[in-house]
Order: C-alpha cells, then structure tokens, then sequence
C-alpha cells in the first residue's frame, strides 16, 4: 500500500483525491491546504489540515498547487529526504527543495473539478532525478488506471506548451464561435458533432493531413465575406492569422 499526502485543493488535486480513494494499491493518509474551506467537505473521509507542521508520514507528497507556489511551499517542509512530486507541465523538477527526493507527476489532461474524469484516458508523464523513485511513481500512476510514460524535462516544457495551443487556445476558439453564432441567435450545440469529428479525425490523420477549409482551399471569395461578416476586430485578427498560418503550412499565398 503506497501512503500519499496531498497538497491542494484545485481540480487536479480533487480528481486525483477521488480516484487515489478507489484504489486498493493507495491510502491517501491526509489531504493540506492553506485554508481549510476547500476541502472541508472531505473531512469525514480523510484526515485534512492547514498546518504543515502536522503533515504524516507517507510514501509519496503530492503537490498540486499553483505553480508559482511550489517552490516556497516545498521550502517550508519539516522534513528531508521524502519523496515529493508536483503535478505541473511547466515547472521545473529542481523547484522542489533539494532538500528532498523530487519527481513529477504530470497528468496530460484538461479538468474541471465538477466534470469526472476517467484516468483510463489520462497520460501520466513521469519524471525523477533519482532512479530509485521511478517504479514508485509508476506504480502509483499504474494505481489510477492511468498509461504512463517517462519523460525528461525539455519533454515536459514542450508537451505542456503544446497542450496549450491543442487545449487552451482551441476552447478560447470555442468560445468566439459560441460568441459568433449567438449574434445571429444560431445554435452553437449544432457545432457539437463538427467539433468531436475534427479531434476524432487526428486518431487516424496527422494534424497536417486533416486539415480542412476556405484557408486550405485559398477560396478567396469565402475568405472575404467571412472577414466582412465579423463585426469584432479581435475575432477578424485572429481569422485573418490562423488563416495566413493555414496558407503557409500548405503552399498558399498569404491574404
């Protein structure tokens, strides 16, 4: 049985909390945060504080906090020499006190704390600088039904950053054609099956060779009157990019 600490109370930390639970190879032995309100609701199943002085033993002490906050609060550990891991894509394994033994453990993921989550579709990236903390940390990611896969940290930084643009960038897409179909009172949930056959679509095709459209096609006229439809200037600017970008990936002249 692998002992865990939680640190944090944001969706990561809940979702990881939830399934560790389940599991019959984990015992979450307590769960910090700095306040106790997020997590009070969980009060009668583990044990929860705010004060670092009275963290337990475990095996395993999981940081899944802000990332601006992972180097402090690893600093202000009573302990040495524990295995601690934090859960970011971005934030480098020697932020953790060197005091300690260090990993990541990155789950690949979007979460939202109100959506569940199967971690049967959650890559867990792993990395260590000690050898001798990798198979506890795959086994620990094994405990969630989780695939794995170890990574070094450049691998990390550029998952993490293209994970942006696949997640953030394409959601913050979502939301101006949810803007733009509601300016006419149209349906955005009519977009719903487009949007799941475009990411189904890359399962079987490179990005490059599913790519589809007036941008692809250099349809002139359709171009125009797409850009003289938008009313919003940010919205006509980013059209304008993506479909300069389009245009270039695939031989076409820019607009």
């Amino acid at each position: 049985m692998i002992t865990v600490v939680i640190l944090g109370a944001g969706n990561v930390a809940t979702h990881l909390f939830k399934t560790f639970k389940k599991s019959n190879d984990v015992s979450v032995v307590q769960w910090f945060n700095r306040r106790l309100e997020p997590i009070s609701a969980y009060k009668n199943t583990v044990d929860i504080t705010d004060d670092l002085s009275t963290l337990k033993d475990a095996d395993v002490y999981i940081f899944a906090v802000s990332d601006d906050a992972i180097k402090a609060l690893s600093s202000k550990l009573p302990f040495e020499n524990r295995l601690v891991v934090h859960t970011s894509g971005s934030v480098s394994v020697y932020d953790i006190d060197k005091k300690q033994k260090r990993g990541v453990l990155y789950p690949l993921q979007t979460f939202s704390k109100d959506v569940d989550i199967d971690f049967a579709n959650v890559p867990i990236c792993i990395e260590t600088i000690d050898k001798e903390s990798y198979p506890l940390l795959k086994k620990l990611a094994d405990s969630l039904g989780a695939p794995t896969k170890r990574i070094n940290s450049d691998q990390r930084r550029v998952l993490h950053l293209a994970a942006v643009f696949v997640n953030n960038f394409t959601n913050q897409l979502y939301r101006i054609g949810h803007e733009i179909t509601e300016s006419e009172g149209a349906e955005f949930d009519l977009l719903k099956p487009l949007i799941a056959e475009t990411a189904n679509k890359i399962q079987d095709l490179s990005p490059f060779k599913a790519q589809t459209g007036p941008a692809k096609r250099h349809d002139k006229k359709t171009i125009k009157k797409h850009l003289k439809t938008l009313q919003n200037k940010q919205h006509k600017d980013i059209y304008q990019l993506l479909t300069n970008a389009i245009q270039q990936t695939h031989g076409s002249k820019k607009l």
